[in-house]
């Protein structure tokens, strides 16, 4: 009787092995090997700064024909170039790198506390209670949000309570900026090299009394910047990547050295 049985069991084997070693060939979904090929040309990074999920839906889309070809960030034109090779296209024009900055001067000495928080250590938390610890309703929090986001470690936060980036490091992804409850992080031009550490909205005299180096719209920097790359938005300054020529001159002449 165990004879027979195996004989069975065998024959059904073999039949069953059969039918799924037909289908796997009849309903085969083909694989774009370009697709693993650009996928092996991006950072790896899965920081989702082109828009899609990961490095491998990116690299899909692009074989598809649905994301731009220098659409990684973190890879920037090199990888933009190579992409383009794979895909037999022409080279798309370089874009400027664009690197995290923070937008705020207010730290342990310098920036006003109307309370203390002894919380959770996180940003979005410690606003909850009162609108934050800070006097400055623009200020950085401190708490390090951004820090816990970066996926590439170019964030530290620094003794003084204020995120410290290496733009170096820094992969131009914005998720940190996009985890800041209080938007004081811009990602901008890496050729830039002076910036306003400010994103106060409120006039000088309420500047002055929760912080001593926020900016007070005093006009100074857009007086005296010999190219007009500095203008006032919402009372606070703004400097023109674009247009700035990096002559120093906004720092020099800033009373609350908000530029640096």
């Amino acid at each position: 009787m165990i004879i027979p049985a195996v004989i069975s069991l065998a024959a059904m084997g073999l039949i069953f092995g059969g039918l799924l070693a037909f289908a796997s060939q009849k309903f085969a979904v083909e694989v774009d090997p370009r697709i693993e090929m650009v996928q092996e040309l991006l950072v790896g990074a899965n920081c989702g700064a082109c828009g899609y999920a990961g490095c491998a839906q990116f690299a899909e889309e692009v074989v598809a024909g649905r994301a731009p070809l220098n659409g990684c960030t973190p890879g920037g034109a090199k990888v933009a170039a190579k992409i383009a090779e794979v895909m037999g296209a022409e080279t798309p024009e370089a874009e400027d790198r664009l690197v995290a900055q923070l937008k705020c001067v207010g730290d342990c000495n310098t920036a006003r506390a109307k309370s203390v928080y002894d919380g959770v250590p996180d940003c979005k938390a410690a606003l909850m209670f009162g609108g934050g610890p800070l006097a400055c309703s623009f200020g950085c929090v401190g708490l390090g949000n951004c820090e816990r986001v970066c996926p590439v470690d170019a964030i530290v936060m620094g003794e003084n309570g204020l995120p410290i980036i290496d733009i170096t490091l820094c992969i131009g992804c914005g998720k940190c900026k996009n985890e800041c409850p209080r938007q004081v992080i811009d990602m901008v031009n890496a050729r830039g090299v002076h910036h306003v550490r400010c994103k106060s909205q409120d006039k000088g005299k309420q500047v002055r009394s929760v912080c001593d180096r926020g900016c007070i719209a005093c006009t100074l920097c857009v007086k005296n910047c010999p190219v007009d790359a500095i203008h006032m938005e919402n009372n606070v300054a703004v400097i023109d990547s674009n247009l700035c020529t990096n002559c120093g001159t906004c720092v020099e002449v800033c009373p609350q050295k908000t530029i640096v």
